[in-house]
This record gives C-alpha cells, structure tokens and sequence, in this order.
C-alpha cells in the first residue's frame, strides 16, 4: 500500500480567465488524453469563463456552488451532483461559501453509461 496526499496547499492556483481563489491538484494523467484532479474553490471563488478543452466532468464532493455555460443562468450544484461539459463548452463556476470537486477531462468521458440526468443544457 502507498499512501498519497493532495493538500490545497500543494495544489496549482488557477488565475487565468479573470479567476480567483481556485486551486487545483492533479491526481491522474495519462499518456492517452486523461486527466483528473481536486479542484478547491474557496468562499467567493471563481473560476472565470473558459471553453472546455475536450469533454469533462465535474464532480462536486464538498460545500455548494455553482455552474453557468455562456449565456445562461448560474445554476447550484452540491454534493452528489455531477456537471458535463462538451469539447468547447464555454463556462465558469465558483462559490459563495466554499465547495471541492473532481474533475475528469477527456475524449472518452460519456456519463449517461452511468450517471442518471438530473437535466441537459
């Protein structure tokens, strides 16, 4: 057994697209285009309007906050909730009180294998 660690502190703080008080901390990278990481929004964060470089999804595990695509109204996301974005979705998310998330990102991500839709955008 091997035991690792992601502390925020340790973690990348994200700054571009006008975002703030955002740190992610990769976990898994592969050769193939897939990558996970925690993401930790801190109370009044956000993470800027930004395309989604190829499919992802976003998994809230902490807190509460909130998505919104180009356009459209915030809408709140807790935990237990999962966000997908498609290749060159425009969004942004952020928190009032603080929230951590997964996120997964690549070609392959398809979550209606699994995941019951709670609503499409």
């Amino acid at each position: 057994m091997r035991i690792f660690t992601f502390y925020q502190r340790d973690g990348k703080v994200i700054n571009r697209f006008e975002s703030r008080n955002v740190t992610i901390h990769p976990l898994v990278k592969t050769k193939k285009p897939f990558q996970i990481g925690y993401f930790y929004l801190e109370a009044g964060s956000v993470l800027g309007m930004h395309p989604a470089t190829c499919p992802q999804l976003l998994m809230v595990t902490g807190g509460s906050g909130w998505v919104r695509v180009e356009g459209g109204e915030k809408v709140k996301v807790e935990p237990g909730m999962a966000v997908f974005l498609e290749k060159g979705e425009q969004h942004e998310s952020g928190s009032v009180h603080g929230m951590t998330a997964i996120v997964a990102e690549g070609e392959e991500i398809n979550p209606d294998e699994f995941l019951e839709s709670f609503s499409k955008s």
